[in-house]
């Protein structure tokens, strides 16, 4: 009997384990969390001094455009971000002087249109195209020079080292900056104006004096030649008188 109602309660046992498994395996699985779309304003913020760096990017609408390049991008991006001591060590006025398609350039040319790491650069050849290059690949460009423990940047205005990684994860890498990158097609020294073309002579017109050969001359000559032929004339006139007299 003992042994009949063991047999039975592995059965009921086994038969619930069944159901169980059978249910567990029915389950579909949770689907894995979507990852939150790559944005270069919250890199910035974190890292707490690029607030000047953060208006910049929002005033030009170029925050939009880096945002949605990154998430659709296989290239990646590189951004060199400026401190806001970098922004303060400028001239008074040199962003305000700036029209809004120069801040834009000014902007796009601290991004670089590939995702680089610190190594990379030691192998990259110069110079270097920025998103303000456009498909012009001859202009607003930079020059990177690297060694294993630093990395420059030049502009032909202004160097630079890279003084910190704020992000370097593909497809996004953040290196700060203490300088503003300017680039020389906005602030290089400009060639010095032509000078004024001379004044052409009118015609009829001369620069020359008179001079003793030039008909001024000859009106001169001619008035003393008739003055001494007066007092002559009138000595000649006075001996006649006299002798009559």
């Amino acid at each position: 009997m003992a042994s009949t109602t063991t047999t039975t309660i592995a059965l009921v046992l086994a038969t619930l384990l069944a159901f169980t498994t059978s249910g567990a395996r029915a389950q579909p699985l949770a689907p894995a969390p979507t990852p939150a779309p790559l944005n270069l304003t919250a890199v910035l913020e974190k890292g707490g001094q690029y607030n000047t760096l953060i208006r910049l990017l929002r005033a030009t609408q170029v925050e939009q455009q880096i945002n949605s390049q990154l998430n659709n991008s296989f290239n990646g991006l590189t951004v060199f971000a400026p401190t806001d001591n970098a922004f303060n060590t400028l001239k008074a006025g040199t962003l305000n002087s700036l029209s809004q398609q120069q801040q834009v350039a000014l902007v796009l040319y601290h991004v670089l249109p590939r995702y680089y790491s610190l190594s990379t650069f030691q192998t990259t050849s110069n110079p270097v195209r920025t998103q303000a290059s456009g498909s012009n690949g001859g202009v607003y460009t930079i020059n990177v020079t690297s060694t294993p423990s630093q990395a420059n940047v030049s502009t032909g205005v202004v160097d630079t080292p890279i003084s910190n990684t704020l992000k370097s994860d593909f497809p996004l890498a953040v290196y700060s900056v203490d300088r503003v990158l300017l680039p020389y097609e906005l602030f290089g020294a400009k060639p010095p104006a032509p000078a004024p073309a001379p004044e052409k002579e009118k015609p009829g017109k001369s620069d020359r004096s008179p001079t003793a050969d030039g008909p001024s001359a000859a009106v001169g000559l001619k008035g003393r030649g008739a003055g001494w032929s007066f007092v002559v004339g009138v000595v000649w006139v006075m001996g006649i008188i006299g002798s009559l007299l």
